[in-house]
């Protein structure tokens, strides 16, 4: 049964907040004190450089520093007890000993990108502190076995601008923001333009380290192949943390070609769309095409918009008879694409300002930070033009104004790895997903609820058109609308309404390694991996 979103989030915020004020200050002194004392006991004084408490001047500029939903700025009583930024492994495994000996819940940043903010606030009870990964972000490249060791901090723009100067003819199947963190991203799967040709990040990863609740530095020798299957997809923050990932780096052409290509309602966009839908998935796997819907104005008029927008790993001269042949319906003209590297394709994607160049991906903070709600979808067989046409309605709808679909198609190497072998389950079957979009700015911001009104309604709609039993979401873009656990102590059947959504049948067997690894639940969050405290085992679920 699919759960309806409630619309009182402040009600639900309340009792957050009358729970975390129930916890005396002087307990909170006693906690934060024992921290402290149990992180200096190890006589290592580098540690102390990378502690931020709130009296500490740049507490807050850390805290704020890599937060990209500046919806979750601006509460105080969701402030984490300790910031910590370790330098190397051992200062992990040292919070790890000392949050755990003190009564601290831990969490793991490495780009703050995530959705609802889980990765630096917590609606618990119990205080937490944030381990901030940013200074474990070295890159280690090895041009002849195409590999490379990348620290959790990574941001997915310095991992391409690394590999691209070791060699202009190499890249990794990741996402398109340069800011994200490597650690969560992978973790969680990672998407993104060369997906149908290679895959995702998770599956282009060949060995990690992680940081479990004891303390201990695993490899994926050391942890034993179900741990590493299960930070693969299933999110590394549920298992311990991550540290850093090797990952098989793949091969890209010395010339790319792009085109983005804007039809309206008037331009035959609704067939356009629906035709989409039918061929997408199937294309060549070298040509990748999505297709972004937003409210837009044409001579002055309210009207809906589809930007089709592509990567091609090949030349114009090849990629122009290609889309004759598979897609005529466009029109794509060879004046509509531009022939670039690989990497200036990464700048192109990643919607940086006119004019950027590839090192502007290095950039902490290339971007203005903004308001926003997301939600994810998967669809099984093409929606009709009438459905369509009912969507376009939507985006006609008061707090519409910045709303945005993004059609992501799948097919070919997506197509061919079975739904177990990593957690994400997505597999064959699902010919596109849907990143529902909408955000507002600091002007907006007072209005706020009636752009979230906005894409619940969107999403409701939706239902009957997309994947069903469960309708599936995807974990890297997280929506607590889909079911969360606020009091810390999770159970199976709580976790199952958000972790079929994710995973599938997988789900069984992700409690089932958390059983094994973290019985006691240490790393746990709204909508962690809780373990698997049944006789029923996963293999017969």
């Amino acid at each position: 049964m699919e759960t309806t979103p409630s619309t009182k989030v402040p009600r639900i915020f309340l009792c957050s907040l009358v729970l975390i004020f129930s916890m005396p200050w002087s307990t909170k002194a006693q906690i934060h004190e024992g921290f402290l004392r149990c992180l200096h006991s190890q006589n290592n004084d580098s540690i102390s450089q990378v502690i931020y408490t709130p009296t500490n001047t740049s507490y807050n500029s850390v805290l704020q520093s890599s937060i990209q939903n500046i919806r979750f700025l601006s509460p105080m009583e969701r402030k984490p007890l300790v910031i910590v930024t370790p330098l190397s492994n051992f200062h992990v495994q040292l919070v790890v000993n000392c949050a755990k000996s003190n009564d601290l819940q831990i969490r793991v940043r490495s780009g703050g990108h995530d959705y609802e903010g889980l990765s630096y606030l917590s609606y618990y009870l119990q205080p937490f502190v944030i381990v901030d990964m940013r200074n474990l972000s070295r890159i280690s490249i090895d041009t002849e076995s195409k590999t490379a060791w990348i620290g959790a901090g990574v941001g997915l723009g310095k991992l391409y601008h690394a590999i691209a100067e070791k060699s202009p003819n190499l890249g990794f199947p990741a996402g398109t923001c340069p800011t994200v963190g490597a650690g969560g991203h992978i973790s969680g799967g990672g998407e993104g333009t060369l997906t149908r040709k290679y895959g995702l990040a998770a599956d282009n990863v060949i060995d990690a380290k992680i940081v479990k609740a004891d303390g201990a530095i695993l490899d994926r020798k050391s942890m034993g192949e179900d741990l590493f299957w299960a930070i693969r997809g299933g999110g590394g923050a549920s298992f311990g943390v991550i540290l850093a990932y090797r990952i098989q780096l793949v091969s890209v052409p010395s010339i790319v070609t792009v085109f983005s290509v804007n039809r309206s309602l008037e331009q035959n966009a609704t067939k356009l769309v629906h035709l989409w839908q039918h061929i997408g998935y199937r294309l060549d796997r070298d040509l990748l095409i999505r297709v972004f819907i937003t409210q837009a104005r044409s001579g002055g008029k309210l009207t809906v918009q589809a930007a089709f927008q592509s990567l091609y790993l090949g030349t114009v001269a090849k990629l122009v008879p290609l889309m004759q042949e598979s897609f005529p319906e466009l029109g794509l003209r060879r004046e509509d694409c531009t022939e670039l590297s690989w990497i200036e394709s990464a700048v192109y994607f990643s919607d940086l300002p006119s004019g950027s160049t590839v090192d502007d991906l290095v950039r902490s903070s290339p971007y203005p930070k903004n308001y926003y709600k997301n939600k994810s979808d998967y669809v099984v067989e093409p929606i009709s033009e009438v459905a369509l046409e009912g969507l376009w309605k939507r985006f006609f709808e008061e707090g519409a104004e910045a709303g945005m679909l993004i059609l992501s198609p799948s097919g070919g190497r997506m197509f061919e790895i079975s739904d177990s072998e990593t957690p994400y389950p997505h597999r064959a079957g699902n010919i596109y997903q849907i990143q529902h979009i909408t955000s507002w700015t600091e002007e907006e911001n007072a209005n706020s609820q009636r752009f979230i009104d906005w894409i619940r309604r969107l999403y409701k709609y939706m239902a009957p058109f997309v994947s069903k039993y469960p309708r599936a979401a995807y974990l890297n873009y997280r929506d607590l609308d889909l079911g969360t656990n606020r009091e810390g102590n999770t159970s199976f059947a709580q976790a199952s309404v958000w972790g079929m959504k994710y995973f599938k049948k997988n789900f069984y067997r992700l409690a089932h390694v958390k059983q094994e690894v973290d019985p006691s639940n240490f790393f746990r969050y709204e909508q962690s991996i809780p373990p698997f405290l049944s006789s029923l085992k996963w293999r017969n679920a």
